[in-house]
This record gives C-alpha cells, structure tokens and sequence, in this order.
C-alpha cells in the first residue's frame, strides 16, 4: 500500500502530516459568516485526495514524461480549479474579506510539512539538490509566517512591507521548487539518475498533487488581500 522505499511509519506520519494544511484552511472558513461549510472544504479536500490515491494505484502517475504525468493531471487541473472557479465565487470573496491578513499568512505553518523532503532524503529516495531546496524553502517559509503574522497583528510600522517580502518569498520558493521536479525528471529521463519519482507513489503523491496548487493560491489571496481595496 505505501511506497516500499520508506519506512511505513514515516508514510503514516506523512499522511497525518497532510490533513493539517485542510484543517487549517477550513479552521480560517469557521472564523467566517461561511463557517458551516467548513465541514464542505474537509469533504472537498478528502475526495480531491481519495481521487488521487485512486489514480495513484491505477498508475496513472506512473510515466516517465515530460511534464511529469502528475503535474498534467492533478497539479494544474487544481490550480485551474482555484483561479477560474473558486476565485470568482461569493463563497471565497466572502471569505477573504471577513478573514484577516494575519490569518492569511498564519496559515502556511503547516509548510513545516517540508521537513519531508528532509526526511525522504535521508531515505536516499530524493535528489540532494532538490530535497534541500524545497525542505528548506518550505521549513523558513512556515516558521517565519510566524513572526510575519505578529507583525501584522501588532500593526507594526514595517508589517507591509515585511508580508510583501515574506510573501514574494514563498511563492517564489514553490515556483522554483516546481520547476526544479520537472528539470530533475527530465535528468532522470536522459540519464536515469535518481529523480522525484517518490512523488508519484502513495502517500507522497499528494505532495504534487495538493501542495504547489494550494500554496500558490494562497499567496495570490494574500496579495489580494494587501493590495485590493474590495478585500480589506
């Protein structure tokens, strides 16, 4: 069932891990006018998810190309999903005006969930190059969100300015993060070295899956919410 590469403990860990993002993101809906369907945004994210274990066993991801078959099937399609239909729905408009910027940005703690790729490289099942970039991007993200949020809640002078860095930050780290994989599978294609394949097996699948999508439309809200008058 989990990929036999890694100890299933640290599968079952990693599969705990992945419910914190959407217990998060449904904790933000419940503080809203829209808070009884935050129960629909866990539902939403378990199915997405179960759709994609389904793929996952069916081996649907399992195909060396480029782009890498996952990114084409779940990757993209969700971001899709995020920019052209949630974007233009009552349902998120409500909920990023009634949502506080520091809420926003406190939500990426659960990039801690980083610490994965640091651990699937100590498994030797990740390339060096893209574990540490991608753990580490991730690992600073999460914990200075931290830090970022409290300026924001403490309306310091400086808190603008540092969500902004913070922000360009995180979302520059996912996009080359993202482009990173694709380059590595393309090595590992040419050359059959070790690429990102692990992330095409359950549970890591979801890494791909859920991850880039998500982060990079949270970002996007956050810059919505700084910047748009609509949204403050």
């Amino acid at each position: 069932m989990f990929a036999s590469q890694v100890p299933i403990f640290i599968s079952v860990l990693f599969l705990l891990a992945i419910l914190v993002p959407i217990l998060l993101i449904a904790k933000l809906v419940k503080t809203t006018s829209y808070k009884k369907r935050s129960s629909f945004v866990i539902l939403f994210y378990l199915s997405y998810l179960s759709c994609v274990t389904i793929a996952c066993f069916m081996g649907v991801f399992n195909v060396q190309a480029l782009p890498p078959r996952i990114i084409l099937v779940t990757t993209v399609p969700l971001l899709l999903f995020y920019l052209f239909i949630v974007y233009n729905t009552t349902f998120y408009k409500t909920i990023l005006k009634e949502s506080t910027l520091s809420q926003l940005v406190a939500v990426h703690i659960f990039r801690l969930i980083g610490v994965f790729f640091l651990i699937l490289l100590w498994q030797q099942q990740l390339p060096p190059v893209f574990a540490i970039i991608a753990g580490t991007g991730d690992i600073l993200t999460a914990i200075s969100s931290i830090y970022v949020a409290k300026a924001i809640r403490s309306q310091k002078k400086y808190a603008k300015k540092i969500t902004f860095l913070w922000n360009s930050f995180g979302l520059i780290d996912i996009l080359i993060t993202s482009a990173t994989a694709v380059i590595l599978t393309k090595i590992s294609i040419d050359t059959g070295n070790l690429g990102v394949d692990i992330l095409t097996q359950f549970p890591y699948c979801f890494i791909p899956s859920f991850a880039p999508a998500t982060i990079i439309f949270i970002h996007l809200s956050i810059y919505l919410k700084m910047y748009h008058k609509k949204f403050q």
